[in-house]
């Protein structure tokens, strides 16, 4: 019996260092669930990674090398405001159902805002837009979320 109660305590204190150690999909992955991003068609949101790890800003160039985007695909930066804006704030009409919409994006805000340091928006595309919030992890890894917005 003594051989297991180590074990025991030993596999109790491996759980609780890997739940210190959750990786960032980890972490966000659970504030996505059923998470639509409205638009003319709500669309689902979702992590993604990055391989730039420099510290300066992601630049327009960069996002459309690291996705590989033709040269005539349109990529601009926007402000991080503009991207919570629509989702963050509760409208005095909104039902149940938007409201607890807003309360997860509320809370994806905060996870982001806790997990992500330079944080930047970035919108691909004229009327079916891919928008990708991307910050940097605390080990320089870029890290962040993505959807699609239409726009007609």
């Amino acid at each position: 019996m003594t051989n297991e109660e180590p074990k025991s305590f030993d596999s109790v204190a491996d759980n609780s260092d890997k739940l210190n150690t959750l990786s960032f999909a980890d972490k966000i992955n659970p504030l996505l669930s059923n998470l639509l991003y409205p638009s003319e068609s709500d669309e689902p949101v979702e992590t993604v990674t990055c391989y730039l790890k420099q510290e300066e800003p992601l630049t327009v160039s960069q996002i459309k090398d690291w996705q590989m985007f033709p040269p005539e695909i349109y990529v601009e930066e926007i402000a991080e405001a503009d991207f919570w804006e629509p989702v963050i704030i509760d409208q005095e009409w909104y039902g149940d159902e938007e409201k607890a919409r807003t309360e997860k994006f509320q809370q994806l805000k905060q996870a982001l805002e806790t997990d992500l340091s330079v944080r930047q928006v970035f919108r691909v595309g004229d009327s079916e837009i891919e928008v990708y919030l991307l910050g940097r992890l605390i080990d320089g890894t870029r890290a962040g979320i993505k959807t699609k917005v239409i726009e007609t």
